[in-house]
């Protein structure tokens, strides 16, 4: 199917136009924010810039020019090419399926010989890019019937049935939540999300029996209650709520923490890495994390709005949605409001699928500000990108 993107009075930008309108003030942040991270992993190695800040550094350098191109393409390149990008996702999402490697008991990655690189990250980014094309040209009326929403129900699931495979119950819920939020931001009926949450809580009994991994099990069960088992399943998060407390208001001060310099907090260079950050630095230093991230979580939603095409604005709000859920899970999973799972903390833990992912995220929120003055036709009937 081909598509013609009508510009309505908008003239052709040029490079220096795009540049003009970037928002440094935003990547300025982010590089704040990588910065703490560089800090906090320097720390996780008892002071030496390897294994991770270095690593760190050099991925954040090198996907910062990534993040700078995918800005000044022109938005509608984007939208002519979502589905191909879909696919190529799915693509190497199979591929893990078949021939990926295995750690810690789930197989989740490709081993590329330079990196190891997780699929499910990116179809994240390229599930949202698909509903934003596929929502661009529906009516209110449309998103309404049932019957429409079947194909975009089926982008979902294929990625989702692959990604649970692995297995990956954290990565598939932020899929499913951010898709959900697109949806509903399309236009899609409140009594059909109350239906889908009727239908999950009924399967919830027959999953726990039969499709729950025991390990899956343990992280609720400890979640319910870590002193049930605290040298085993609970230790994680008894340990993590123990510095969490001993950094106080102030904090230990800067590789001062106890808790993770003495080995007794697991994971803290990525998972737990928000733990460390607040023994170090206590409530303050949590509390300024948390303004910076706000300050992106504000512009995200503020540049979508502001874009006068419906391909842009979703893109921008799944983009933006998908960056607070990493927020908000890894650091609710680490003070012991949900079970963990492993989502790393954005931008400060170590890793280089999920950086690739925020950063891509990012280029793209860029462009959507870059081109919110594109007006990009709902009927859609052939193409010129």
């Amino acid at each position: 199917m081909t598509y013609e993107l009508a510009l309505f009075d908008q003239k052709k930008m040029t490079i220096a136009d795009k540049l003009r309108q970037f928002p440094w003030s935003i990547y300025f942040t982010i590089c704040i924010l990588a910065c703490i991270g560089f800090a906090m992993l320097y720390s996780a190695a008892n002071g030496s810039i390897d294994p991770y800040a270095s690593r760190q550094m050099i991925r954040f350098a090198i996907l910062s020019v990534g993040l700078l191109a995918i800005a000044l393409f022109d938005l509608r390149f984007w939208l002519k090419y979502a589905y191909l990008f879909y696919f190529l996702a799915l693509v190497l999402l199979i591929a893990v399926a078949v021939m990926g490697s295995t750690g810690g008991g789930a197989q989740r990655w490709l081993d590329l010989g330079v990196f190891q690189l997780q699929p499910s990250e990116i179809m994240k980014l390229a599930t949202i890019l698909a509903l934003a094309r596929f929502f661009h040209g529906a009516s209110y009326e449309d998103v309404g019937r049932l019957r429409y929403l079947l194909p975009p129900i089926a982008l979902i699931a294929l990625p989702s049935f692959f990604i649970m495979r692995q297995p990956d119950l954290g990565t598939t819920l932020m899929l499913l939540a951010v898709s959900g939020a697109m949806m509903f931001l399309a236009g899609v009926r409140i009594w059909m999300f109350v239906a889908v949450i009727i239908t999950v809580a009924a399967a919830v009994p027959i999953a726990w029996e039969f499709y729950m991994r025991d390990y899956q099990k343990d992280r609720v069960l400890t979640f319910l209650d870590p002193g049930n088992d605290p040298l085993g399943a609970g230790y994680h998060i008894i340990q993590s709520k123990i510095a969490l407390g001993s950094g106080g208001i102030f904090g230990k001060g800067f590789m001062e923490g106890t808790q993770s310099h003495l080995n007794f907090l697991p994971e803290k260079q990525t998972d737990f890495i928000f733990t460390m950050l607040a023994e170090e630095f206590g409530l303050i230093g949590g509390i300024i994390l948390l303004c910076l991230y706000t300050i992106i979580f504000i512009y995200g939603f503020y540049a979508s709005y502001r874009c006068r095409n419906q391909f842009g604005r979703l893109v921008g709000l799944g983009i933006t949605v998908n960056f607070f859920l990493y927020v908000f899970i890894n650091i609710a999973m680490v003070i012991g409001l949900i079970p963990v799972v492993g989502v790393p903390l954005p931008l400060i833990s170590f890793g280089g699928s999920a950086m690739l992912t925020v950063l891509a995220g990012f280029g793209l929120l860029f462009c959507v500000s870059i081109h919110r003055e594109i007006r990009i036709s709902r009927n859609m009937i052939g193409i010129d990108p």
